[in-house]
């Protein structure tokens, strides 16, 4: 089983590169990121032999689950904890056993300000929301767009990133205490040493150059972790002509 967290940075616009990745990958669940939309090509995605679940946004944000033969079981959608926060950022779901949390975390630039404490705040909920699920004792995923570069290694430049809010202490420590209780960072244990990136800016030649770093993470329960066989990037597609400045990025179970 093949799951896939893919920030396609505007559905409308990179539905070809998508349609494409679907195609020739065949992957079995795809959490989407940046829909940037309230519709979804759903009609295009059945033809391909997908089920899907979203949660669009005008214009913003929007996550949406693809799952291969079949379509998900929503579970929840949105974090419990800030009634008044209506940014399209959680989808949960449930597909042949396991469960899928998609996530679109929050940037958080600039800071210090508002939208870097929206952002922390963010993570305090989805940390609430990630021990209700290991205390469910199943097989489980939270996979998306963290906007946290958690490791001095999962930078091309740590100068360059240092006063970014994907690099901030506080954005890392809230990572870290996520999977301290008892996750597994799939990418990072099969490559420990890091420099494996997920993410070129489509400014300065980042991708020529290969100044990347890595913010899209798949976090496995323990008893998914237990049926990890490989993870890695899919990063040739994002030297595709109008790709998105992430590349897909996987996990594989038996």
């Amino acid at each position: 089983m093949k799951i896939v967290t893919y920030n396609v940075n505007g559905i409308k616009a990179r539905l070809p590169r998508l349609v494409e990745y679907l195609i020739e990958q065949q992957p079995d669940i795809v959490c989407l990121q940046e829909l940037k939309a309230e519709a979804f090509p759903i009609a295009e995605i059945e033809e391909l032999g997908y089920g899907a679940i979203w949660h669009g946004q005008k214009s913003w944000n929007g996550v949406a689950i693809l799952a291969r033969g079949s379509t998900p079981v929503e579970r929840q959608r949105g974090l419990e904890g800030e009634p008044e926060d209506e940014h399209s950022r959680y989808l949960e779901a449930e597909v042949d056993g396991l469960v899928v949390g998609a996530l679109y975390l929050p940037n958080g630039n600039p800071q210090p300000g508002p939208k870097f404490d929206y952002k922390l705040r963010w993570m305090d909920r989805l940390a609430a929301r990630a021990r209700a699920l290991l205390a469910e004792e199943k097989p489980a995923v939270i996979a998306g767009d963290f906007n946290v570069i958690a490791n001095d290694d999962d930078t091309f430049s740590v100068r360059a990133m240092q006063d970014d809010a994907l690099m901030q202490p506080e954005s890392r420590e809230r990572y870290r205490a996520l999977v301290a209780q008892g996750w597994t960072d799939s990418l990072r244990t099969q490559f420990p040493k890091g420099k494996v990136w997920t993410f070129w800016d489509y400014q300065a030649g980042a991708w020529p150059r290969d100044a990347g770093f890595r913010i899209d993470h798949l976090l496995l329960s323990p008893q998914a972790a237990d049926r990890m066989i490989d993870a890695g990037v899919d990063k040739a597609y994002r030297g595709r002509e109008k790709a998105s400045d992430h590349a897909p990025t996987w996990v594989r179970l038996r």
